[in-house]
């Protein structure tokens, strides 16, 4: 071993960043697995590292014995007072030994000590990074392997996966880059740290660093939702009613915000300003379509949004783009329909409560209006509520709650004896997932939808279904043909 490794230690610990103690541990070990080598295992071994002298010292502890039998365990009394002059016969006396090992020993020393070193580098690298998931961080590219991009990120090396990469990205090694950062993992190999270009979070980040007033606190980000690569929405408030969010956030000259869409590759960005009021929060969030009317249902977080008729394609955006990324922006589900739709379904529905004893034109109106949308709302409905609605006393509104049971109970008769009618009399409602095109996810968002069969699909009209999350009108006009098509091949 040197002969002065404190300037050794030194160095390693300035330019690794590695504790003095663990540097001084794996010297330790290092000599002491190496001594084990060369002595075997036969008595009791120590390693110290002497500070004052800068050395590894190894003791081979001894008994003091009368009589040596066994040379490798035992040691005279008169040898062990050369060593100890206060040594006595039944002492473990510790006998310096000789930490030239040769060069087998001195390798295997010199595996310890880096396996050591490798060790301590990824434990700081993890302990550096392990409090900054959620944070942005700038790093260089060093390559790409199977579609992963590994970036360097000063002392550790991250992956951007292909998955987090922004559709239609180029880059090139030695580029510089910002990301996200995902996850720390531990692993066998080290710390796995994953980027993400992609991530919600990665967007908020950007405008954190362009816009002062979200550091300093006067400015909230809420929420964000992202297609990648191709639009974003972000959410902003302001508890200073002096400070326009939006406007701040835009920039002068739109400045701020086109920093952040060159970041982004172009991703089109639209500033929306929170509202307390989620019913407004909505509206905002459609711009620029005009919405016409709102119904809430706060329970399940749905809402229904009426559009005119030419707001209906800017509502629903590019591929339901629009109506998509304001779900996730506000955590509500969404149905947009038009006026013309939305009356002809208020038209069924009010001929339904007719129907129904002390309603009327007007009544059927107000509990329309109140957010009753079928008879089975108002056969669930507290009579209380009913009253209060239409202005009548409660008696009358429990004849109506009694009323609408018995009609759903005439209906589920009805429909019982239609299912078990023959296939002549009756045609099958085949299940929706006989149909092409639909799989599991969207079976279910049908099904939410009221569309529980083949059939519904076949007398549907491509601006209902187009309305609907994940379908835009021509994968509407697709699954309306094919459902056409497919009872057209049972008649033939």
């Amino acid at each position: 071993m040197p002969s002065n490794l404190n300037y050794v230690i030194d160095q390693v610990v300035k330019d690794k960043g590695i504790d003095r103690k663990v540097i001084i541990e794996a010297l330790e070990q290092a000599v002491l697995t190496a001594s084990r080598k060369k002595y075997g295992h036969q008595g009791e071994i120590e390693v110290h590292y002497n500070e004052e002298i800068g050395e590894v010292e190894l003791f081979q502890f001894k008994q003091v014995v009368e009589e040596v039998m066994d040379p490798s365990t035992e040691i005279s009394l008169e040898e062990a007072r050369d060593l100890d002059s206060e040594a006595q016969i039944g002492d473990s006396l510790g006998v310096k030994r000789n930490t030239d090992f040769g060069r087998i020993g001195a390798q295997t020393a010199k595996q310890v000590i880096i396996q050591k070193v490798r060790d301590a580098e990824r434990d700081n690298i993890y302990q550096e990074f392990k409090d900054r998931k959620g944070d942005l961080v700038s790093g260089t590219v060093q390559r790409m392997e199977k579609g992963n991009l590994h970036v360097s990120i000063g002392r550790a090396e991250a992956v951007l996966l292909a998955k987090e990469q922004i559709p239609g990205e180029v880059y090139r090694q030695g580029e510089r880059i910002r990301a996200y950062i995902l996850d720390i993992q531990k692993s066998s190999k080290g710390p796995q740290i994953f980027l993400s270009r992609t991530h919600p979070g990665f967007l908020i980040k950007l405008f954190e660093l362009e816009v002062p007033e979200i550091s300093e606190g006067v400015i909230k980000i809420i929420s964000a939702a992202r297609e990648p690569g191709e639009r974003a929405k972000i959410s902003v408030y302001s508890s200073n009613r002096d400070v326009d969010p939006v406007g701040a956030c835009v920039g002068m000259k739109g400045s701020r915000v086109q920093n952040v869409v060159q970041e982004l590759r172009g991703e089109r960005i639209d500033i929306i300003p929170w509202s307390q009021d989620q019913a407004k929060y909505v509206c905002n969030a459609l711009a620029p379509a005009k919405v016409s009317r709102v119904y809430m249902d706060e329970e399940n977080r749905h809402m229904e949004v009426v559009v005119a008729d030419d707001q209906l394609s800017l509502a629903i955006g590019k591929k339901g783009q629009n109506v998509r990324l304001t779900s996730k922006l506000t955590g509500w589900k969404i149905d947009i329909k038009s006026e013309s739709k939305m009356e002809k379904i208020a038209g069924e529905v009010l001929e339904k409560f007719k129907a129904l004893p002390n309603v009327g034109d007007v009544g059927g109106r107000l509990l329309y209006n109140e957010g009753f949308r079928s008879v089975r709302d108002l056969a669930e409905a507290d009579p209380e509520e009913l009253a209060r609605v239409l202005g009548s006393d409660r008696e009358k509104a429990k004849k109506i709650v009694e009323m609408a049971s018995q009609m759903l109970q005439d209906n589920d008769i009805k429909k019982a004896e239609s299912e078990t009618s023959t296939p002549a009399e009756v045609a099958p409602l085949d299940p929706i997932e006989n149909l092409e095109g639909v799989g599991e996810k969207l079976a279910e968002t049908l099904k939410s939808h009221g569309f529980h069969n083949i059939r519904d699909i076949a007398n549907s009209d491509a601006e209902s279904l187009s309305g609907l999350q994940g379908i835009g009108i021509k994968r509407a006009e697709k699954l309306i043909r094919s459902a056409k098509q497919f009872y057209e091949s049972k008649k033939s």
